[in-house]
């Protein structure tokens, strides 16, 4: 992108400017640019590897849908341990590799050259500070260097995390429910147990959520989330730190990186497309309500967003966005969002030890071993390629 001339001279142009650099706005971002759009990547953050939010689960879906580089990826992992506040236990264990846990600094710069060797234009540490109507597309105003800059648009992306400029700007829907997750990375510890996922329900620490440790046997990771109104995230993973340390020989480790954030668990948000642009992956609210796993799903429905931008860039008509319907792509997440209700009620540990006692009964158990190693996500959207574009279609 040229230097615009504020007081009057040329505006540059692109065909689509996604507004973030997490794995949602790469994805889309480099499927544009290998369709043939012009695209311009704008990210507030330095470098794409810098502050990762996310603790990085690629489930075993994930891994078989989609080409991610193996080297970005710790061992395989099958086990899930799931306890009570108590530390009464119950392992699950899957026949498949189910989870693999995303070296996620590397993933990205990963992505970040898969879009330049696509044409994508790449703007590091650049703020969207406006987005105005402008014919049938927009004009944002960039902010980065200390100064302004002036980009005409024909379509934007919002793919800048739970709570998104984009959506603000555009009338879009935004997100109004989410819990605060962080959480500790280890390198370099043994901690004597085979690789597993270990979760706690417990209401104190992981309050409508969970506490974890999860080990491949080259990373650990120590995080809690919950409702924010209801603990203080930073002082809850001092405590479930040291109930754990000893266990998995954390004693006196220090963690080589720190990640926090907010995460969506409302579901897919109703309204996430206009004629001028959409939102995808966190910023969409394309999060599963029950587990807060939003990997799988911001790759899928990153890879629509693609495709209906194209057919709209191809076509020049709205109606290309039909596809994208956040209503009835919600309607697909009305269990999940029952259970998160119910989860939230989960207010004392007495409940909580009830709750993981009745998992352990032969069709509760059932039930956990669906909800961690189940094959259920962001749904594929099958479709008949709109108008003049060439775009695939999605396979179910």
């Amino acid at each position: 992108m040229r230097q615009s001339d504020v007081a009057g001279g040329a505006v540059p142009s692109v065909d689509v400017l996604v507004v973030g650099a997490g794995l949602a706005g790469l994805e889309c971002a480099r499927r544009l640019g290998e369709s043939g759009a012009r695209v311009l990547l704008a990210d507030r953050k330095p470098t794409v590897d810098h502050a990762v939010h996310t603790t990085g689960i690629f489930v075993r879906r994930t891994l078989e849908s989609f080409a991610l580089p193996d080297d970005c990826l710790g061992p395989p992992v099958r086990r899930v341990a799931l306890y009570s506040p108590r530390g009464r236990g119950l392992t699950l264990e899957s026949p498949h590799d189910e989870f693999r846990v995303g070296r996620m600094g590397a993933l990205y710069c990963c992505a970040l050259d898969a879009c330049l060797r696509a044409g994508v234009q790449w703007a590091p540490s650049t703020r969207l500070a406006s987005l105005e109507a402008d014919g049938d597309g927009s004009v944002a105003v960039l902010e980065r260097d200390g100064g302004r800059e002036r980009l005409r648009t024909r379509f934007v992306v919002g793919a800048d995390g739970a709570v998104s400029r984009v959506a603000s700007a555009l009338g879009l829907d935004e997100n109004r429910a989410w819990i605060v997750g962080v959480e500790e990375v280890f390198h370099g510890v043994r901690t004597g147990h085979d690789p597993a996922f270990h979760c706690w329900i417990d209401p104190e620490v992981a309050p409508g959520y969970i506490a974890w440790v999860v080990d491949d046997g080259e990373e650990v990771h120590v995080g809690v989330g919950g409702y924010a109104a209801r603990f203080q995230p930073a002082e809850a993973l001092r405590r479930f730190h040291a109930r754990v340390a000893p266990r998995f020989g954390l004693e006196g480790a220090v963690p080589c990186e720190r990640r926090g954030g907010r995460i969506p668990v409302g579901g897919v948000l109703p309204r996430i497309a206009c004629a001028r642009g959409l939102l995808t992956g966190d910023a969409a609210g394309a999060v599963s309500p029950l587990t807060a796993g939003g990997l799988d799903p911001c790759i899928r429905q990153s890879a629509l967003a693609a495709e209906v931008t194209m057919d709209l860039l191809a076509t020049g008509n709205a109606a290309a966005l039909a596809p994208y319907d956040g209503a009835a792509l919600r309607a697909r997440f009305r269990t999940r969002l029952l259970i998160r209700r119910v989860l939230s009620a989960v207010r004392s540990p007495a409940a909580a030890e009830l709750a993981v006692a009745a998992l352990r009964l032969p069709p509760f158990r059932a039930v956990a071993h669906k909800v961690f190693f189940g094959r259920g996500s962001f749904p594929d959207v099958a479709r008949q390629p709109y108008g003049v574009s060439t775009t695939a279609q999605l396979s179910s």
